[in-house]
């Protein structure tokens, strides 16, 4: 499923709320001395910052302590902690950050109180979403599925039908692929008979369902609908365009598609460089450092992965430094560095716990343990596999739990434990 991420636009009921930090923003940036040019520095444009200022749009967590250090300000100068309205909207910005265990949790807060059923469905549409990107399948669905029965009897069918959105998501998640394609597949129809959603809900659909088809294995079917899909994004603006491209190499990378993922990854890189987007630029190059990865060329994967570490350290953005800490640990066991690959693995590990970034902390506690494996620990990796199935049956994500369980049983026949190696490949095959 694609990780598209959009600007955040306010809805009706927190305009006011965007358009208050919008004025604090200008007020502040105007203090000081600074055009909007200069504000925006060398990550964002003139254009954002003035759609900022003017409540347009919504700044993430990111761009404001961004935008706060520039100003020489906390954070906390832009919103008004006194008044509760203002915490959803902080939780708002959390999730478009990509801080989404904390938007989670902060949802779950959100919910303990009064609500009426407008604020209810929204939250939960929110939950459901940050839920979704943590790879917890299950509980997306719950919180999705109540969101849509809500703004269905309110008559908002968009928002019922972006809810449906991330219901898709959860049962794709759920590794209910059929469910998944039926409700994308009504969605799309839908879209095309008129129903306004957002300006790339049509593309979003087509993505996921080009993520389902390539599950489902049917792969001519999957690239049918992504060039449908990039047949729609000329019209956007270069920024927009690029983060598509950069979703549409992702999800070309899931079809086992790695030639167009390498291809669709570095059209969006250029666009990027040449607006400026240094930051965004970064989670790209870490893209297509996995995709230069799986075809075999270390070296390149290993140059590209260093620079989106060397912007992720600048920036002081530990979520996505954990992120390219997994990939160059993954590059040095291709290179059979097994035991630089379980150093840098732990580093990435480290970082994504503290940043909460669940899934990256599973996907590098698996690298660890491969790394450990080839290295010959074997005692070791057997904790480590351990400790990872323990985690991923938390986190409820069926494919990557069978991965895990699946390595973890390999491990065990290589130490003549065809008992335990038995039971754990039984275990895999019942997850479901």
């Amino acid at each position: 499923m694609p990780r598209t991420r959009t600007v955040a636009r306010p809805s009706s009921r927190d305009s006011a709320l965007a358009s208050q930090i919008g004025a604090r923003i200008r007020e502040a940036r105007k203090r000081v001395g600074l055009t909007q040019q200069q504000l925006a520095g060398d990550r964002y444009t003139k254009a954002y910052v003035s759609a900022l200022e003017t409540g347009i749009a919504r700044p993430s967590m990111v761009a404001l302590r961004y935008l706060a250090e520039r100003l020489s300000l906390p954070p906390s100068h832009f919103l008004d902690e006194q008044n509760p309205a203002w915490n959803r909207l902080a939780v708002d910005m959390t999730l478009a950050s990509g801080d989404w265990q904390a938007a989670a949790d902060g949802y779950a807060a959100l919910l303990d109180a009064p609500l009426d059923d407008q604020a209810r469905a929204e939250i939960l549409r929110g939950r459901a979403e940050a839920l979704a990107r943590l790879d917890s399948g299950l509980e997306a669905v719950t919180a999705a599925a109540e969101a849509a029965r809500l703004f269905g009897t309110l008559g908002r069918v968009a928002d019922e039908a972006l809810a449906r959105y991330w219901l898709a998501y959860g049962l794709y998640l759920s590794d209910q692929e059929a469910d998944a394609r039926s409700l994308l597949t009504s969605l799309l129809e839908r879209v095309r008979a008129g129903l306004k959603v957002e300006p790339d809900f049509e593309m979003r659909l087509l993505m996921a369902l080009a993520a389902v088809e390539g599950r489902r294995g049917d792969h001519a079917r999957s690239l049918a609908y992504l060039e449908t899909a990039r047949g729609l994004a000329d019209d956007l603006d270069d920024r927009r365009r690029a983060m598509f491209l950069f979703n549409l190499a992702i999800t070309y990378h899931e079809t086992s598609d790695t030639e167009a993922a390498i291809r669709t990854g570095t059209q969006g890189l250029a666009l990027l460089r040449s607006a400026g987007a240094t930051f965004e630029s970064a989670q790209i190059e870490n893209t297509l450092a996995l995709a230069y990865l799986a075809t075999g060329n270390v070296d390149r994967a290993a140059e590209l992965a260093a620079g989106a570490r060397a912007e992720f350290e600048r920036a002081g953005d530990d979520r996505f430094l954990s992120a390219v800490l997994d990939t160059e640990a993954q590059v040095a066991l291709a290179r059979d560095d097994a035991t630089g690959a379980a150093r840098i693995a732990r580093r990435s590990i480290d970082l994504a716990r503290a940043s909460g970034n669940r899934a990256v902390e599973l996907t590098a506690m698996l690298t660890e343990a491969r790394a450990l494996r080839a290295a010959g620990d074997l005692a070791a990796a057997e904790v480590r596999y351990s400790e990872t199935a323990a985690i991923a049956r938390a986190g409820k994500s069926a494919s990557r739990t069978r991965e895990v369980l699946r390595e973890w049983a390999a491990l065990r026949a290589e130490q003549d434990d065809h008992r335990g190696a038995y039971e754990l490949t039984r275990e895999a095959l019942a997850v479901n």
